[in-house]
């Protein structure tokens, strides 16, 4: 709208007639109807005196007034530039904290979808580990791989009969392989220990399986709406410039 409308506007809002507005802004009825009808313009001290007589703020009334009027009609009114001025630094501000804020998404997005394709919050590896039985004290850590030919060597060497070390090898491995697996998120190396009753037990890696962790799952998917949401602003930034633009 232009200023005759604008003014015709605010008078309308506050229930005055043009008598009545005219004679608070200290100015005659017949100049207030050629504004109102945009048949005059006023001039830079004319537009203070009637702001001034309505008891309204420079900003409250131009912020309605098109900005082609603005820059055209009523640019030579010092306060319409400082008006327009201010207006232009809120609107570069505005852009920037959109720019900001839009980059700032695009970072934490990326990072967020880096994130979950490292599984650097949730593994994305499983380490499998088996244990054969408990290793009791002051027996080798691999006991239960070289038992049988320790047995072996002493049935060889004849320091036990055949019958012994059958016996013996039998009764080892009904009393003695209690095997037990165990799976971690994390490495424990090739091999671990772990306390048990009577002993300790010596976990070996068998093997490492990669898998799809959910946390990962939704953390990617996180990272793409929090991606995709920077463009988004990007783009209601562009738009509300060029509504701004065309008032």
């Amino acid at each position: 709208m232009n200023f005759g409308e604008r003014l015709r506007q605010v008078r309308t809002d506050k229930g005055l007639t043009q008598p009545q507005c005219a004679q608070m802004a200290g100015i005659e009825q017949s100049y207030l109807s050629k504004l109102e009808n945009g048949k005059s313009v006023p001039s830079a001290e004319m537009f203070s005196t009637i702001l001034a007589g309505i008891g309204m703020d420079e900003k409250t009334f131009l912020a309605d007034v098109d900005r082609e009027v603005l820059e055209t009609t009523l640019r030579h009114i010092p306060a319409v530039s400082q008006f327009t001025t201010q207006v232009a630094v809120a609107q570069v501000n505005h852009g920037k904290r959109w720019l900001f804020g839009s980059a700032a998404c695009w970072v934490l997005g990326f990072a967020m979808m880096l994130a979950a394709n490292d599984g650097i919050f949730f593994s994305q590896w499983r380490y499998h580990y088996d244990s054969p039985g408990v290793i009791r004290a002051g027996e080798a850590d691999n006991i239960f791989s070289t038992h049988r030919e320790i047995v072996t060597l002493r049935q060889a060497a004849k320091v036990i009969t055949d019958e012994e070390a059958s016996r013996e090898l039998a009764d080892f491995e009904s009393t003695r392989a209690r095997p037990v697996s165990a799976e971690w998120p994390e490495s424990r190396g090739a091999a671990y220990a772990e306390a048990a009753d009577g002993g300790h037990r010596r976990f070996q890696l068998v093997r490492t399986e990669y898998v799809k962790a959910p946390g990962n799952v939704i953390l990617n998917y996180l990272g793409g709406v929090v991606l995709f949401s920077g463009f988004v602003g990007l783009f209601i930034e562009w738009r509300l410039r060029r509504l701004k633009s065309k008032r």
